[in-house]
Order: structure tokens, then sequence, then C-alpha cells
């Protein structure tokens, strides 16, 4: 599957979907093909606060538990509540189905300094 051209990628695997100043944040299929079956989503609450280069969650798979990391900050609007009773969806539609969490955010700057499509696909092909 391609990496979608629309959003921003971190070096640690999440995307970013900015629509406005909402942003949605889940990981690659890079990532989730690495972490093989993912068996639990640790994600925070609605209303809590994220913040840039701080960890906002816990994956876990047959394989590792892995941190969910924020480029940016702000306030989580929405979890993806079906990541609850199907953590597979990171697996088969991390990139749709598969989202993690909905944050609004005042400052989008930071999303400038993450990585595009391309650049994301270079990394992760080396």
């Amino acid at each position: 599957m391609p990496v979608p051209t629309d959003r921003k990628y971190a070096k640690t695997h999440e995307w970013f979907l900015a629509q406005g100043d909402v942003v949605t944040i889940g990981i690659t299929k890079f990532a989730a093909d690495e972490l093989t079956d993912v068996t639990y989503v640790e994600l925070p609450a609605a209303g809590k606060a994220v913040a840039a280069g701080e960890s906002f969650g816990e994956i876990e798979s047959v394989k590792a538990t892995s941190g969910l990391y924020s480029a940016i900050s702000g306030t989580v609007l929405e979890v993806n509540k079906k990541l609850a009773d199907k953590p597979e969806l990171v697996n088969n539609d991390s990139f749709n189905e598969g989202w993690m969490i909905r944050v609004k955010c005042s400052d989008l700057s930071p999303l400038s300094k993450l990585m595009d499509a391309a650049e994301y696909d270079r990394q992760t092909s080396v």
C-alpha cells in the first residue's frame, strides 16, 4: 500500500493528518507490520492534553510494546473507540479505520518539520 500523500510523518512512524485545526494521528502501515499482530492500544481520554515530543499512549502486539508520540500539542477531541474491541484495525487499515486520536491544535507549525510521504518512503526503504 502506498504511503498517503495527504499527511505528514514522524521518524517514530506516526502520521498526522491536519484538517483545519484538528489533527488525526495514527501509525503507519510500516510500523503496524513491524509490530505484527496488534493486541491492545492504550490511548488518552477525550479532554486530555497531549504535548509535542511526548508519549500519548502505547500500542501492544504479540511482538512488542511501543510508545505513541505526538509531534503537536493540543487537546484530545476524540479517541477511536473501535480500537478497544478491534485493535487489529491498526494492522488491517492503519491509514484509515485504524486512526488513534484527533487533537485540537492551536499551532500547526510543528507539522512543517515532519516528513512528507516521499521522505518517509525513503526512510523506510533503507
